[in-house]
Parts: C-alpha cells; structure tokens; sequence
C-alpha cells in the first residue's frame, strides 16, 4: 500500500510544477510543429500567424481579437535584440513569458507607445546592461516566450497588420555556428504519470525557479524529483507513489478551476488578478505594485497552476482584464442546448476594446459554427445595440429566430460551454467594482417561443 502522505506531496507537486510543463510542451510543440495558424518557427524567429484565430487554432483559451505573433527565445545565445515597427497608434502588446509562466516584461502601447524601438534581451545571468538605445530585459529564464498580439478589425485590415509582422525582427548579437541549446532531450515510453514528473525533474534543473520557491521544490526530492537520476530507474513504491500522486493533483487543479480565489460576482469569475503570482521579475512594462501581487504563497502556487490550464500565456489585468463564467443567473452549468441573453448595461469600460468568446468544454477551444463567428465585442460588424445604448447578446447552438438576436448571436456548442470577456487597457472601473457585470440569463421557453 502506497504512502498516503507521499502521494499527498505528489499531488502538491503536481500543481507546482504544472505551469512550467504545460508551457514548455507549448514551447517545443511551436518550434517543431506550430501552434494552429502560427507556423512552426526556430528559436529566436517569429512565427506569424496571418489570420485571425480559428476552431483549427488548438490551443488553450486562443482569443479571436488579435492576430498572433509569437517567438521562443533562447538566450543560450546570448544577448538578442528586438526591434518593434511604428505602429501609427494602433494597439498591439508584446508580453514576455518565462519557463514558469511569469509574466516579466511588456512592450506595447499601454506600456512603452507605438513608435519604433529596439529592445536588448540578457540572459539571466549576463553581466552588464544594454546597448545603444536599446532598452535592456533580463530573462529569469535562459528560454521564454514573446507572445504578440496586434488588434485586427477583420479581413481588409489584415495587410497592414501583415506588414507590421514582417518588420518585427529577432537579432542575435553574437555570430555563432552553434544553435541555441534549446529543450532536454525527454525519456520516452513512460506512463502519463512518470512523464509528467520527468519532465517535471529535467525542466526545474535546467530551468530553475525564484529563490522563493526553491525550499518548496527541495520539498519535493524523496520523489526522486531533484537529483540526477530518472525516474525510469525509479523503484517500484516510488512510482506507485507518483501514479496515485499525478491522479490526485490532477484532480485538484481541475477542480479549482470552479473554486479558486478570485471573486465571484453575478457567476463571473473575475480573474483580474490570477496572473500575479510573479513576485519577483519586474522588467519594462510591468507594475511592481502590491495590488498585483498575490502574497500567500499557496494561493498564489494554485493560481498559477489554474491560469496555466484555464488560459496559458494570459497577460495581467492591467493589460487586459479576463472574465470566466460556467453558470447561469440560476446556477446552472451553461450549456448550448439551453438560450441565453446577456444584457450589456452599459458595455465594459475599456481604453482599447472588448469582447466575448465562446468556449468549448473542457479543452476550452474556440467553437465551430455555421457563421464563423467565435467573439463578439464592440468591434463586430452588424451588432444591433439596445435603445438604452446597452447590448444584449444571445447565445445558443441553435440559431435564435429574432433578427436583433441573430445580429448579436454568438453561436454555443450544443454541450456545455465558458464564455471569457477581455477588457483591453480597462479603466479603473472594471477593478474598483464601480462596473459590474450582470448575469447571463437562460430564456424562457415562452420568451423563445415569441422569438
């Protein structure tokens, strides 16, 4: 019989060290296959996507609001520079993401303009600063993600965000016949379980985490989790251990996903602040401010594990706010079988634009439809707005028969389904709850039947 208290440090494993396996699966499948319409690109390339996200974009919680521009750097190289076009005012964010989900630096509108730029990206323990006029950002992380997104207004628009791409560059200083070093390589014919925990082990040597966690990960080693050796020669008790742990944490992030500790208001929950948990690595464009911070340190391990399965690379709340909801105004799961209307009253407060997207359950994948419609927002051709300058919008599988609320429909897989709402460059409202959104109501079916 297994040891219970071992599989419980298991299961506590599991949670810490989701986000940085989860990424880096994300980081070695874009370079070697691509993400969707993000073609695969080397390290320190970007990799373009030319087209507005689609239900063929498989990634976790993909927004339909901007076109993608996404590189995995790789510092093993040396200093990198990046250099940023004009953007003539348009919105567009480049947000930097390390090893453990940290976001550590932002380049953009909201936090460096729209002008033209260079930018000096250092390895985590380079000695010196930057060059020239370039901006210097220190990795925490030899290997992080830039994660680019430029606002869209559909199809006519894509040329000129087509040419903005293609004026981003990578440079790195250095000449070298070497590649970057890139990924370990990973023991293969495990069990989803043992994997899971290797790459756990390879990844958190090769990449280590703030000195703040380090007690915590020195926690883990009587699962074989710090040392040298893989956990295929483990013995037999430790990885019965490991297969019971991997259940049981599995288990607990995917249930904290409906019980986390963001606020909950009219069945929203308000994730303004679930990527806090970066204490540490404050480079340009970020806030070192205690109000994003999440300072308890088991809330903010458990977050940062959600926000890795729920929405992976998702910015901060003051560079776009997100809003989740799974339930009706009367508790229910929402499900596309049902018709439902959310009512608007006034539309969020946002210095940038907003909008809603439909997602699939549980992979949280854009959902396909007849229409080809997977966001609405304040940008979408054709809404219909109410006398009072509000919107209502409709969402169901079935296509509603009232011409308004077709206008307005975001078309819901016939199943059970999360909507998320980003807010960009929100006003203080959205945070001082001075704006509150209401709760999506499921219709009547005498009130459908009117339709």
């Amino acid at each position: 019989m297994v040891d219970a208290g071992l599989v419980k440090l298991a299961a506590d494993a599991y949670v810490y060290g989701f986000p940085i396996v989860f990424d880096l699966d994300q980081v070695r499948r874009f370079v070697t296959t691509g993400v969707g319409s993000n073609p695969a690109a080397p390290f320190n390339t970007f990799g373009h996507a030319r087209e507005l996200a689609t239900p063929d974009d498989t990634f976790v919680s993909i927004n339909n609001d901007t076109v993608y521009s996404m590189a995995q750097v790789d510092l093993s190289v040396g200093p990198v520079l990046l250099s940023v076009p004009d953007t003539a005012g348009r919105y567009y964010v480049l947000q930097f993401v390390d090893a453990w989900t940290d976001n550590f630096a932002y380049v953009g509108k909201r936090a460096t303009g729209t002008g033209a730029r260079d930018f000096l990206l250092l390895p985590p323990d380079w000695e010196g600063d930057g060059v020239g006029d370039a901006t210097a950002v220190r990795f925490p992380t030899r290997i992080a993600s830039i994660v680019g997104r430029w606002a869209c207004d559909g199809v006519d628009d894509l040329p000129a965000v087509h040419a903005m791409q293609d004026a981003l560059t990578l440079t790195p200083l250095r000449r070298s016949l070497m590649p970057p070093t890139g990924l370990p390589d990973l023991t293969t014919g495990l069990s989803d379980a043992l994997e899971f925990y290797e790459k756990l082990r390879l990844y958190s040597r090769e990449f280590p985490p703030a000195p703040r966690d380090e007690p915590l990960q020195a926690s883990f080693a009587p699962l074989g989790l710090t040392g040298e050796a893989s956990l295929a020669d483990a013995d037999h008790e430790t990885k019965a251990v490991l297969e019971a742990g991997f259940i049981e944490g599995k288990a607990t992030l995917e249930n904290s996903l409906h019980s986390g500790s963001s606020p909950v208001v009219n069945g929203w929950n308000l994730t303004y602040h679930v990527f806090d948990y970066n204490l540490d690595y404050f480079e340009v464009g970020t806030i070192d401010a205690p109000e994003w911070k999440l300072a308890d340190p088991e809330v903010r391990i458990g977050e940062r594990a959600a926000a890795a399965l729920a929405g992976l690379w998702g910015n901060h709340g003051y560079e776009a706010a997100y809003a989740m909801i799974y339930l009706d105004s009367d508790g229910e799961q929402l499900d596309g079988a049902n018709e439902y209307t959310l009512r608007l009253r006034p539309t969020p407060p946002v210095g940038a634009f907003w909008s809603l997207t439909m997602y699939s359950i549980p992979d949280f994948f854009l959902v396909a439809n007849d229409i080809r419609r997977y966001s609405i927002g304040d940008r979408t051709p054709g809404i219909v707005f109410d006398d009072d300058g509000g919107l209502t919008i409709t969402m169901s599988n079935a296509r509603p028969s009232d011409a308004n609320a077709v206008a307005n429909w975001l078309p819901a897989p016939n199943a059970p389904f999360r909507p998320i709402l980003r807010m960009y460059a929100p006003e203080a409202a959205v945070f001082d709850g001075s704006y509150e959104l209401p709760a999506i109501e499921r219709s009547s079916p005498e009130s459908s039947a009117a339709q």
